[in-house]
């Protein structure tokens, strides 16, 4: 390995990749990092930014395994974001695992999701299958388990002020959000920094809330009646569906909201604060940046 290993992020143009890059300049010189992208991305003024940074950008498409072994050539450590093509993920990570060890990388760390080996949600069946993949591969890894972004909560808050309700299946249960930049600096952290190998980390936010502590922060900072109204989780769901949101999505969400309500999304280790060297960022932050400046709030739903 080299004096500064060659550090690779992929899904680099999406909002995590972006972050962990940013924050990956504070602990590297750009010639030691490569930003992984789609071919359709390559003209795109975000690859023209990271260029412009002096960082190197390779194609490395999940869904094609002959871009990954040469973009992986001479990588030391590797941060792969976990797709979002819900459903077909698992070959795809696979594909990325593969040729990461073909490449002979010393360390790769995966976004996953937290306590995923325990977690009620749909959305951690993926995560768990690639997380086995990975350990089953003899590649040295890192398990980032992350935990919800609060950027995840403002896709509701349009509709909610409109309304006045709050609609959602989660009763009392408290989700431990941490804003996007706070995992995305974790992660810079691990690739560049040493020592980490083999880690399972659990990463949340300092403090959590309730969808009903959320209504109330919206009415403090808007000034608007807005309460949450709780409901079933297939009552959630068809309501959803009722609004326009297509039906795999309507699952996914009341599936995720039934999960809080059993603590799935809530932890108080404290681990994504030590990592980072510095308090999560608080919720009510990243909310109430969202309500009093909406066009640069994040209806992203994805969960990186």
């Amino acid at each position: 390995m080299s004096a500064i290993p060659k550090l690779f992020v992929t899904a680099a143009t999406g909002q995590l990749g972006r972050g962990v890059i940013g924050a990956l300049r504070e602990h590297v010189p750009a010639a030691a990092i490569v930003a992984g992208v789609r071919e359709a991305s390559l003209d795109t003024p975000a690859v023209a930014a990271l260029r412009e940074q002096g960082i190197e950008v390779r194609v490395a498409d999940y869904t094609q395994p002959a871009t990954l072994a040469n973009a992986f050539e001479g990588i030391d450590r590797l941060l792969l974001i976990s797709g979002n093509d819900i459903g077909h993920r698992v070959p795809q990570h696979r594909h990325v695992i593969d040729a990461a060890k073909a490449a002979g990388v010393t360390l790769l760390a995966y976004t996953s999701i937290l306590h995923a080996d325990t977690s009620p949600l749909f959305l951690a069946e993926e995560h768990r299958d690639t997380e086995q993949a990975l350990i089953a591969s003899g590649v040295p890894y890192v398990l980032l388990r992350n935990g919800w972004y609060t950027e995840v909560f403002t896709w509701r808050l349009p509709a909610a002020l409109a309304s006045g309700v709050l609609a959602g299946a989660s009763g009392e249960g408290r989700t431990s959000s941490a804003a996007r930049a706070d995992y995305a600096r974790a992660a810079a952290v691990v690739l560049a920094t040493e020592g980490h190998a083999g880690q399972v980390y659990e990463l949340a936010g300092d403090a959590g809330f309730t969808l009903g502590e959320l209504a109330a922060l919206v009415r403090k900072v808007t000034g608007k009646p807005i309460v949450y109204h709780d409901m079933a989780p297939a009552a959630f769901r068809d309501a959803s569906v009722e609004q326009g949101v297509p039906e795999p999505f309507a699952r996914i969400l009341s599936d995720t909201d039934a999960g809080v309500a059993q603590g799935a999304l809530f932890d108080t280790s404290g681990t994504l604060s030590r990592l980072i060297g510095r308090p999560t960022t608080p919720y009510q932050d990243t909310i109430g940046a969202f309500l009093t400046t909406p066009s640069d709030g994040d209806g992203n739903t994805g969960h990186g």
